[in-house]
């Protein structure tokens, strides 16, 4: 698919570090192996250095010597990422020992390294949950300046090239947040419109979604959605952003004509934000389900360096392609 090849060929380009903390973990072994052959990062594996050899030599897997090895247990950096760790989180009582068990985690120690420069970004999940792969991420490596929340874009394939651009969406929050403030939604706009521009070279038009266009319905709901949409645009004159509206006025030009005349938005939106987490999740579902459209993510959005949360479920080729956007996202 054009779309994904743009996006290896961008990560090609950038040649940026990714480091994997689940290094043993067959799926994710596998992968490192297919992205090192395909030359879209450089990799960093987390784990055992000689269980990590012996499963690609089980495997048959022929680039993982090329990867850099990276022992939780015993590394030169050990001792600096401690220190790091302890003046980070002396406020809250983090100990030199506490920091010392801590940096042993694979989880932890390589958001450390992204902190440090070490890395560009991660990418983890095949093994863990997403409260166990994002508490240390939030800790250490924080949210972006002017960014409060972190949120799950969904890249939207779609059949029909007349939605979107040629048929591609980005739909939030469809991952992460239940139910954001006004300003969080705000924030949710303007970090999916930099996500699209980063990694799919999108021009961002965003339609603010709610169950009324302009004013057709009055309700709590409808006015947070209304009060967002002014949030957005005064954090980010730049970027074309309109709401509320309704699905139907943001994907269907002649039904935005009609119901949103004077909106540059209406009829041609390429990004959809939504009100909550469930009303996200279930569009995603429903497009990716009835429409047959093909769903990329989620990518995580917010943080101040790229990390990103797989499936547990994920396959090998879900692996290779989050770690492609996320060295889109750290360009």
């Amino acid at each position: 698919m054009k779309l994904i090849n743009d996006i290896k060929d961008k990560a090609r380009r950038l040649d940026k570090r990714i480091v994997l903390p689940e290094g043993t973990e067959e799926r994710t072994i596998r992968a490192a192996d297919q992205v090192i052959a395909e030359g879209l990062a450089k990799i960093i594996l987390i784990g055992n250095p000689q269980e990590i050899m012996q499963l690609a030599d089980k495997f048959k897997l022929e680039n993982i010597d090329k990867a850099e090895i990276i022992d939780p247990l015993s590394h030169k950096m050990k001792d600096q990422y401690v220190d790091m760790m302890v003046d980070i989180r002396k406020h809250k009582g983090l100990t030199r020992d506490e920091a010392m068990k801590l940096i042993e985690n694979p989880l932890y120690l390589s958001v450390l390294m992204i902190k440090n420069g070490d890395a560009d970004g991660e990418v983890a999940g095949a093994a863990n949950s997403t409260g166990d792969v994002l508490r240390p991420a939030f800790q250490y490596v924080k949210t972006k300046p002017g960014i409060s929340v972190v949120s799950g874009a969904f890249i939207m394939i779609h059949p029909d090239s007349s939605f979107g651009d040629n048929g591609v969406m980005v739909f939030a929050d469809s991952a992460v947040h239940p139910d954001p403030t006004e300003k969080e939604l705000a924030e949710i706009a303007v970090a999916t419109a930099r996500t699209a521009k980063s990694i799919i070279g999108m021009e961002p038009r965003v339609a603010m979604i709610s169950f009324s266009t302009k004013g057709s319905a009055k309700h709590d709901m409808v006015d947070k959605v209304v009060n967002a949409t002014r949030i957005a645009r005064e954090m980010a004159p730049d970027i074309q952003i309109d709401g509320e509206m309704q699905a139907d006025a943001a994907l269907v030009e002649a039904i935005g004509k009609k119901k949103a005349p004077d909106s540059k938005i209406a009829g041609k939106a390429n990004i959809l934000i939504f009100p909550s987490l469930d009303v996200g999740n279930v569009a995603y579902k429903l497009v990716q389900r009835l429409g047959k459209a093909e769903a990329i993510g989620p990518v995580l959005q917010g943080m101040a360096a790229p990390i990103n949360d797989l499936s547990r479920g994920c396959s090998v080729s879900d692996i290779v392609g989050l770690i492609a956007i996320t060295a889109n996202q750290s360009a």
